[in-house]
């Protein structure tokens, strides 16, 4: 079975044995590359989404279409977007409590990792619950945990995983969107882990954690060097 507790455990715990660095011995300097891709992060994270928007409409579209290539959408106001896991046929309502970045991170992880998302939104590995927990309202969650833990809304992150992450984006100006295409990933293996049947906190809270570890990783440059990165290479 994908995704058993052996399996879990196996993965998730390979980043015990590198070593983890304390945030107390780190300096905060940021270089100008770092300063303007952090400021380009930050004013995404001020955008609402705004379904009168042309460009706010399209990029649902595209949405629909990179999750569903073979059927139609019939209008952005549908019952259709249940398949999808929105609460209801309009999904302008759910993005009103992240914004419109938590549409980009979900497009982006359906045309830049194709089957891990489609595997993902359609539950086709592991034992799954009779119950499902809903994939997009799942997606919004793990935006607004990231933005969160990485301390994006600050004016400069304290904490150990936000000051790597920082670093990570030098490498990758896309480094929150692959993060949050691992973070889907890893959320989903916690969901079979905890055999959990309907989206209770500690499975977010558990996949925070564990994304909180690996990014407090001494020898982490590049968010390839997660150990949870191998997730969207299955």
């Amino acid at each position: 079975m994908v995704g058993n507790r052996t399996w879990f455990g196996g993965l998730f715990n390979s980043s015990g044995k590198r070593r983890q660095v304390s945030a107390e011995k780190l300096v905060l300097d940021l270089t100008p590359l770092q300063e303007q891709r952090l400021q380009k992060l930050k004013e995404r994270l001020n955008v609402p989404y705004d379904e009168t928007r042309p460009e706010h409409q399209e990029s649902l579209r595209a949405l629909w279409n990179a999750s569903f290539p073979d059927t139609e959408l019939n209008s952005l106001v549908s019952a259709q977007w249940k398949d999808m896991g929105w609460q209801g046929v309009n999904p302008a309502t759910d993005f009103r409590g992240c914004g419109f970045i938590s549409l980009e991170n979900l497009l982006f992880f359906a045309t830049t990792y194709p089957a891990p998302f489609k595997r993902l939104m359609l539950k086709q590995q592991g034992m799954r619950a009779v119950w499902e927990y809903p994939f997009a309202v799942a997606g919004i969650n793990i935006s607004y945990m990231l933005i969160q833990m990485l301390e994006l809304n600050s004016a400069r992150p304290k904490s150990l995983p936000g000051i790597n992450f920082i670093k990570v984006m030098t490498e990758r100006e896309d480094a929150f969107d692959v993060l949050y295409c691992i973070a889907f990933e890893m959320m989903d293996a916690q969901w079979l882990a905890m055999r959990a049947s309907y989206m209770q906190f500690k499975v977010l809270e558990a996949t925070k954690q564990q994304l909180e570890r690996e990014l407090s990783l001494e020898d982490l440059n590049s968010i390839h060097d997660l150990p949870a990165y191998n997730l969207l290479c299955k």
